[in-house]
């Protein structure tokens, strides 16, 4: 056969085989196109990305979803970054059409000759179709698929929209996707932050992600780096110099978890359980962005609150001895401490610590993962022995009465190289905050740490609010004739007929009795025999009836006489929201959380319109088409919404801009009330109690913060413009504050989640009202006093303080009072007998009062 029929023959071979090979290769892609997704598809794709919690302006609250991932734009990402997976990934991919040839042979060369196998010969263009469309399947079919995508997205995506897309779904180890989540993950830092050796480290990742992992495996990371700053050099995108330097840097990175900028964990959990609700399970995955109504200074305010009071608490009832004991002291590698010590969990601000040297007065502790610390006596001495929940032992004298070397104990530490001891509260507690003027929460606190306990006690403790209810029981019985100088018998008195299975003897909390007691005096003192004598004196059903106008359910409520005494359930998020009634003047408003709702594309699927107080609107708005019921609200079922209007300003606190509205901290700055036009009726919130009822609720719970109960908020914060009311129930087993001024309604409560004695001496006074006091110091930082103004409507009065009646001209004693003007005090010598030796009636009552 001669040369020429042997190559004609092999031309024709060839030919065939092309020819079968693109028959092969079309059939595949009629085959396969109807599982590819098309252009549209394409650009309309999406990668799972997970929900995103923000505070009112915008500050990171929580991220929750299966990966870490945070997409960004391709002028967000550096130039350096984008250089160095290029020069790591694919070198010609800005002249290739999705296929390096070239670059297949030389990975093949190098693999073959290496024995290492690590190079890969996928484009960019093939791995972003890979991870952003297709499966992991090492088969045929997928890499078919793979092909066809990598064609289409050349033609119909540029250059600049195909490395971003790499850029944004490529894994990188840790859980996190996309090089904005590596970034933080390993280095917590942002994008625009990040050196050239922390560059080249995260471009290094992709090659092989468990490999490369600068955490778990950091030569081999250093290594990948060394050839990734060599190949950005060879491509001029950085000089010699600048890549020996960056060479030379020690591989830092760890874990930074989640970086987010405000601690509110119980608030996220409330946000995710909404947008599943309204979404379904997979929109944890979908991009969502949660605004809520928080405050962030006014939340890390909460937090510090909470915990600095639960330890405090928790200190008066004695130490219980150390988490446990080892062999290692100081001489020991950082290294060896920190892996014993990581058997004990960080909760809330306690660090685990070992003490490695007591001293006569002091101890030395290694805190983990921040070194050596000295407890000073200051920080030991408050530890007694605890013997038992009531008892405690004599004050230690010697550090080592407390500590001793080996021990691992929880501490306290400002970072500085001092430290406190201290332990985890057994006790837990919770608090809220409200803009009384539109309901918005704006800090919220369910325990002492959420991720120790993820019950969260202002939405789920129903628990009994004990004095802390008096004020509605006292509002119903001003606006049913009784008056602040009313005086009422306090005594003993026994119930039989009371739905209890046994007689009941209600008692004052002091186990005392004052006798003939004004209205005012009864609420300053919290008197329970007085307000058992209120709520006979008007009923059941009607102390239930009133009640309910600030957010009570009827059913909820008893129908016997324990209602006096705060015996309902209620949860911390119910009492604040009822005390804003107080606080914004008489009306009823909804708590809610969120703000907006922003889907992936940012579009907004929810902005809230919750009702807003006006009291402008009052006489223009009287009737039906302004007093739509609370629950028609739009917020979302639950207590999922949120506060904020476009363009409106109601109240004190502006809202206009969602997402960017002043925090409860800016109310004194916001502008004045709206034209009531402005406001749809149906916006309006409804006025449940007068304005008369109101300021003498609020200035007769003032003087429980200047001389009763509550006495320690009014001597640490001297101002004149708060209210409130402490409540504790029988054997301190629940324990209360509620507070408030104009622009802010605050609820505090501390027990057990067993519900057990808090111990003896412990009140609201003691327990909440400490948090509530820290809390506020900095929710009014800069505000100055803003007492509300009197209403018509009011008469002040001199009184005789005995008797509650109109004081003589010649009275000595005599002290001012202010009455409602259809309800005032009888005038002296009318014939009323004196308390204590006839009857005083309540005017229109004909019951005897003791």
């Amino acid at each position: 056969m001669s040369t020429f029929r042997i190559v004609g023959l092999v031309v024709i071979v060839c030919l065939g085989l092309v020819a079968v090979a693109a028959y092969a290769l079309l059939a595949s892609y009629i085959y396969l196109a109807p599982s590819l997704p098309t252009v549209d598809a394409m650009r309309s794709g999406s990668v799972p990305v997970p929900l995103r919690i923000f505070t009112r302006s915008g500050e990171l609250i929580a991220q929750i979803g299966e990966k870490r991932r945070v997409p960004v734009a391709y002028d967000d990402v550096p130039v350096l970054v984008r250089e160095a997976f290029v020069a790591a990934e694919d070198q010609r991919f800005f002249t290739h059409h999705g296929f390096d040839y070239s670059g297949v042979l030389r990975a093949a060369v190098v693999d073959l000759t290496s024995g290492d196998f690590t190079q890969g010969a996928s484009t960019i263009t093939m791995q972003a179709a890979r991870n952003m469309f297709l499966s992991f399947d090492k088969t045929i079919r997928r890499k078919l698929q793979e092909i066809f995508l990598t064609y289409r997205m050349e033609h119909e995506f540029s250059k600049e929209q195909i490395l971003i897309t790499y850029l944004n779904v490529i894994f990188l180890g840790q859980r996190s996707y996309g090089v904005a989540a590596a970034a933080e993950t390993y280095f917590g830092k942002p994008l625009d932050q990040l050196s050239v050796a922390e560059a080249a480290t995260l471009a290094g990742i992709p090659q092989a992600p468990s490999r490369f992992n600068p955490i778990t495996n950091p030569k081999a990371a250093q290594v990948r780096r060394h050839y990734v700053l060599t190949q950005m050099q060879k491509l001029n995108y950085i000089d010699a110099s600048t890549a020996q330097r960056a060479a030379q840097e020690p591989v830092e990175a760890r874990d930074h978890g989640i970086q987010y900028d405000v601690e509110a964990p119980y608030v996220a959990e409330m946000a995710r359980a909404e947008i599943v609700s309204r979404y379904g399970d997979d929109a944890v995955n979908q991009g969502y962005r949660v605004y809520t109504t928080i405050d962030g200074r006014l939340q890390t305010a909460a937090n510090r609150a909470v915990r600095i009071g639960l330890i405090e608490y928790d200190r008066r009832h004695g130490y219980r001895g150390p988490l446990k004991q080892l062999t290692l002291d100081e001489h020991s590698a950082p290294s060896k401490l920190d892996a014993a010590l990581s058997v004990v969990p960080e909760i809330g601000d306690l660090h685990p610590a070992l003490v490695v040297s007591v001293a006569p007065t002091a101890a030395r502790v290694y805190i983990r993962s921040m070194g050596f610390a000295q407890i000073e006596w200051e920080g030991l001495s408050w530890a007694h022995k605890r013997i038992s929940d009531t008892r405690v032992g004599a004050p230690p004298k010697h550090a080592d009465d407390v500590v001793q070397r080996g021990d691992v104990v929880y501490v306290v530490t400002n970072g500085r190289g001092e430290a406190a001891l201290a332990q985890l509260p057994e006790a837990q507690g919770a608090l809220v905050a409200l803009d009384p003027n539109d309901g918005a929460v704006a800090a919220l606190v369910g325990g002492f740490d959420y991720f120790d306990n993820k019950f969260n006690r202002v939405t789920q403790a129903r628990r009994q609010p004990g004095s802390g209810f008096k004020p509605f029981l006292y509002s119903a019985a001003l606006e049913n004739g009784f008056t602040p100088s009313t005086v009422v018998m306090d005594a003993p008195i026994v119930y039989d007929d009371s739905g209890q299975e046994k007689i009941w003897r209600p008692e004052n909390n002091e186990k005392s009795f004052s006798g003939p007691t004004r209205l005012r005096e009864a609420l300053v003192h919290s008197r329970n025999l007085v307000t058992v004598r209120v709520v006979r004196q008007l009923g059941i059903e009607t102390a239930i009836d009133y009640a309910s106008k600030f957010g009570f359910k009827p059913d909820d409520m008893p129908k016997d006489m324990t209602i006096a005494l705060g015996s309902l359930p209620a949860t911390p998020l119910q009492m604040v929201t009822a005390y804003a009634v107080f606080a914004n003047g008489g009306y009823r408003v909804d708590s809610n959380f969120i703000d907006r709702i922003d889907d992936a594309s940012g579009r907004i699927v929810f902005q809230n319109t919750p009702r807003l107080v006006c009291e402008s609107c009052d006489a223009p708005m009287a009737g039906a088409d302004s007093a739509a019921a609370p629950g028609d609200s739009s917020s979302a079922p639950g207590a999922a919404a949120g506060a904020g209007v476009a363009g409106a300003t109601v109240g004190a606190r502006s809202t206009a801009g969602a997402g960017a509205g002043a925090g409860v901290g800016d109310l004194d700055h916001a502008p004045p009330n709206p034209l009531p036009s402005l406001i749809a009726a149906n916006r309006v919130a409804e006025r449940v109690i007068s304005p008369q009822n109101v300021w003498i609720l609020d200035d007769m719970m003032a003087d429980v913060i200047t001389r009763g109960t509550g006495v320690r908020a009014g001597m640490a914060l001297h101002r004149k413009d708060i209210s409130g009311k402490t409540g504790t129930t029988n054997e301190a087993r629940d324990t209360w504050f509620n507070g408030f001024n104009r622009n802010i309604v605050v609820t505090v409560w501390v027990g057990f989640d067993l519900e057990r004695p808090l111990g003896e001496g412990e009140e609201g006074s003691r327990t909440a009202v400490p948090i509530w006091v820290n809390f506020m110091r900095e929710a009014l930082r800069g505000q100055p006093d803003r007492p509300r103004p009197m209403p018509s409507g009011l008469v002040s009065l001199r009184i005789s303080p005995k008797t509650g009646a109109l004081a003589g001209a010649n009275d000595a004693d005599a002290i001012n009072e202010i009455f409602m003007e259809d309800h005032l005090p009888p005038a002296a010598n009318t014939g009323n007998s004196p308390p204590g030796t006839g009857t005083q009636n309540v005017p229109g009552s004909g019951e005897p009062l003791f």
